[in-house]
């Protein structure tokens, strides 16, 4: 094999490998938003077991501490998601010719 020919094979083979990256952005981004929608189903749980706290006892769970660390880690999760993907580089052209 010829050593310029082997160039649009790298070529072809990144090209390849690229869209396959965005898809597993894509599917991070995917599997993140059912997180999300997974920590707010959990509001009615909450609510069902703070109905069902006994207001008399000594030691009582902070049902609002749990409900802003869920705030906080959902809005990290929306933060990344919402974030822009990073944007490719801008590479010199190549010259594409290397005999002299």
């Amino acid at each position: 094999m010829k050593r310029h020919l082997w160039l649009p094979s790298f070529l072809i083979i990144g090209l390849a490998i690229a869209p396959t990256a965005f898809a597993d952005a894509d599917a991070e981004r995917e599997a993140l938003a059912k997180i999300i929608h997974e920590l707010n189903t959990l509001e009615p749980l909450i609510k069902r077991a703070e109905a069902n706290a006994d207001q008399d006892s000594r030691i009582r769970f902070r049902y609002d501490w749990l409900r802003q660390d869920l705030k906080q880690i959902r809005d990290g999760i929306q933060s990344h998601i919402d974030s822009p993907r990073a944007q490719p580089r801008s590479l010199p052209p190549l010259r594409g010719d290397y005999r002299r």
